[in-house]
């Protein structure tokens, strides 16, 4: 799920770590895509405690607050325009988030991320006119057939199905948003008023999935590490990998974000998929490596 990669594509750049400055990019983009899914799977042990709504809020509150320390945002340097384009981005980032927790509470994490990544294919393949660019939608399209066909012991929840499609067509947003925020804001600026804009936006959600429970110490604890693993770490990495490798490279990296989801779920969540759903999963990441190295730029997570 999301990283904010798609800012530093926008020449949004932050300081360079001298450890990791010396890592391989494609080590960097697939320990950011690691940390990413294992944070959502940590996230969702947290929803018998503070529902979805909650642990998002908590990863919002702690990854704008981290945000907002670095880049000190000022609102009186910024017109109506530009401020309204920053809350506008975050009130997506916040659907984003909410609508793929949500899923990721009816159905496996392997899953949740293979039909959210409908998003950033579509957008890869926006504008395209090469007859050859249909073997992905189909692929995809097969994808997304065998991951939602009813059938078994253990149907996948329609509404769970949804969201995670849901939550797709706000990643979309996000990309095409997050284009103009680069370049309007400087450094990590525009993001951190976005994410400030969606920590609110979630609060009446978190209130009522998590209640008091949500300024509990363990609540505090681990939607601290899940604002880490799913922003801080691999938004880092990200930020160092992709001054140093092309964006096709990057997206076909990042489309091996379903089968680390899959893994994620498995070690973290116990999460089983069946023969049916591996296979969709796969159909998925064949159509994004071919969206990806097709396309003009790659897809980008969030």
């Amino acid at each position: 799920m999301a990283t904010i990669a798609g800012v530093v594509r926008s020449g949004q750049l932050a300081s360079r770590p001298g450890l990791i400055a010396r890592t391989p990019s494609g080590v960097l983009v697939v320990s950011a895509i690691a940390s990413i899914q294992f944070g959502a799977a940590l996230a969702a042990t947290l929803f018998e405690r503070i529902g979805p709504g909650g642990t998002v809020w908590l990863r919002l509150l702690f990854g704008s607050l981290v945000l907002v320390a670095i880049a000190r945002p000022s609102l009186r340097a910024r017109s109506r325009r530009e401020l309204v384009l920053a809350a506008t981005f975050g009130l997506v980032l916040g659907a984003m988030n909410l609508s793929f927790y949500e899923s990721l509470q009816r159905i496996p994490l392997g899953v949740a991320v293979s039909l959210e990544f409908v998003g950033p294919l579509t957008v890869a393949l926006l504008g395209s006119r090469r007859p050859a660019d249909l073997l992905w939608v189909a692929l995809a399209a097969g994808g997304i057939v065998a991951l939602t066909r009813t059938g078994g012991s253990h149907p996948l929840s329609g509404v769970g199905v949804g969201l995670a499609l849901l939550a797709g067509v706000f990643w979309g947003c996000y990309i095409l948003l997050n284009a103009r925020l680069g370049r309007v804001y400087e450094g990590v600026s525009g993001l951190a008023l976005a994410m400030s804009v969606a920590t609110i936006a979630v609060l009446p959600f978190g209130i009522v999935d998590g209640g008091a429970q949500l300024l509990s110490g363990e609540s505090l604890l681990l939607g601290g590490a899940v604002g880490l693993l799913s922003s801080a770490i691999p938004y880092t990495f990200e930020v160092e990998a992709l001054r140093r490798i092309a964006p096709p490279v990057f997206g076909v990296l990042m489309s091996l974000e379903p089968a680390v989801a899959a893994l994620a779920g498995l070690a973290v969540l116990g999460q089983r998929l069946a023969a049916r759903e591996l296979l969709g999963i796969a159909l998925v990441i064949v159509a994004s490596v071919g969206a990806s190295r097709r396309a003009r730029s790659s897809p980008v997570a969030v």
